[in-house]
């Protein structure tokens, strides 16, 4: 391993595990909604008359693994990294919420907190959640990244799913390891595996092609938890999709290629946002 290495897995784990307390770039704020605080870290200052991107997580981790990616856009974009009830620093609903209902609280999250319309990026689970979003509040999503989007059809069980996740870890970033431990002691393992049996009840191919939003999908060429031919499928589903693959990316890309998944996503973005004003 290079030195280069070595300090980018330290900034990376750094960015990761600041919260709650506040950094270079961001700060960790709370929104009190139907009796629950909802955990994010927002840019500290940000850039005037931009959209903001709302930044979502993936099954049984929070907002640590996405602050990478964050960095890499707080510079050109207002960036709201959230945890969905029950995850990270947010509060537990009781019992674990489905895709249609944490779209619905990501939705009063975004009114109470005034963010929208945000352009959204989801990954793995984050992407089911998001393109519902999309979905039941189109007003409120101006545009649509899906990072490594879950469930394949063709690998809908537990078993699968396991296993496809266990032939992608060589190609993630080591220091990560730790990162998703905590995360998931966070949640607990109940919610996690419960979250789990909602992420493979859930069709999202069913709801693409009602996406009225813009949408980037992205993968991995490392990863096996959405193949190529997934999300080529997702593309074709969706009224106005384009795909784009991160050379040697894995499915964390969020966090081990960071600066490569930026690269794709910040023209999608200059070219499907349109500048606030007043």
């Amino acid at each position: 391993m290079t030195n280069w290495n070595r300090k980018r897995m330290r900034e990376r784990y750094t960015l990761a595990t600041a919260s709650p307390e506040p950094d270079e770039h961001f700060e960790s704020r709370w929104t009190r909604l139907d009796g629950l605080r909802l955990h994010h870290r927002a840019t500290r200052v940000d850039p005037p008359g931009r959209v903001p991107v709302l930044l979502v997580h993936g099954l049984a981790v929070s907002h640590r693994y996405l602050m990478p990616l964050a960095a890499e856009l707080a510079g050109e974009h207002p960036v709201r990294v959230v945890d969905m009830p029950g995850f990270g620093l947010s509060d537990d609903p009781k019992p674990a919420l489905g895709v249609p209902a944490l779209a619905d609280r990501l939705a009063e999250w975004l009114t109470a907190t005034g963010t929208a319309p945000a352009a959204v990026l989801g990954n793995s689970f984050g992407a089911q959640v998001a393109s519902a979003l999309a979905v039941r509040h189109p007003e409120l999503v101006q545009s649509l990244i899906l990072v490594g989007p879950t469930m394949d059809p063709r690998a809908r069980t537990k078993t699968r799913q396991a296993l496809r996740w266990l032939r992608g870890i060589p190609s993630e970033d080591p220091s990560q390891l730790p990162i998703v431990l905590r995360d998931l002691v966070d949640a607990g393992a109940r919610r996690a595996w419960r979250t789990f049996g909602i992420a493979l009840d859930d069709r999202i191919e069913r709801r693409l092609p009602e996406v009225a939003a813009p949408t980037l999908v992205t993968r991995g060429a490392a990863e096996a938890v959405a193949p190529q031919r997934w999300v080529e499928e997702i593309v074709d589903l969706l009224p106005h999709g384009e795909l784009a693959v991160v050379p040697e990316g894995p499915h964390d890309g969020t966090y081990t290629t960071a600066e490569e998944l930026a690269a794709l996503v910040l023209p999608f973005l200059e070219r499907t946002t349109a500048d606030r004003t007043g």
